[in-house]
């Protein structure tokens, strides 16, 4: 039995294999965990299931599958879970992906994800890479930009 790849300290039996295997993640970082996983062992087909179907076409599974074979997989790093909760329907995680590509160089993939969740799926929808710190001693206005990146008002948003 081996460790999941995405630093849970679980076994992947236990932890993102049934997820990667049903289709189905809980929680947001749930599916963020097991997403990378799925890098990790290549699944490519679960990680385009897995993309909500307004981003779903800028993704292709060869592609996908390329990449994630390409890379050593090394470290998920979780920086920040914003709402994504079993009752959320939206939710955002920031982490880093820690990897070595194909020369062997170390590399890391910062990104702050936005998910959705319909009905009892959670999908991830888009990210922001190398996203900027956010000052959270800052006041949010309702007007203003929503934290997450989606372009919204964050009343509208994640408020």
């Amino acid at each position: 039995m081996t460790h999941c790849p995405c630093c849970s300290r679980k076994l992947f039996s236990e932890c993102c294999d049934p997820i990667i295997s049903d289709q189905s993640a809980p929680t947001a970082l749930a599916l963020m965990r097991s997403r990378y996983s799925a890098y990790s062992i290549g699944s490519a087909e679960y990680l385009v299931a897995t993309t909500h179907s307004r981003t779903r076409s800028q993704y292709q599974v060869d592609d996908i599958r390329q990449w994630s074979e390409s890379n050593h997989w090394t470290k998920l790093e979780i920086i920040s879970v914003e709402h994504g909760r079993v009752m959320d329907s939206r939710g955002v995680v920031e982490f880093k992906a820690h990897f070595r590509d194909a020369k062997g160089i170390e590399q890391v993939h910062h990104e702050r994800s936005v998910f959705l969740k319909e009905g009892t799926q959670w999908f991830y929808l888009e990210g922001k890479i190398n996203p900027q710190a956010v000052d959270l001693t800052k006041k949010i206005s309702r007007n203003d930009p929503c934290l997450c990146g989606s372009g919204k008002k964050y009343k509208k948003c994640c408020a």
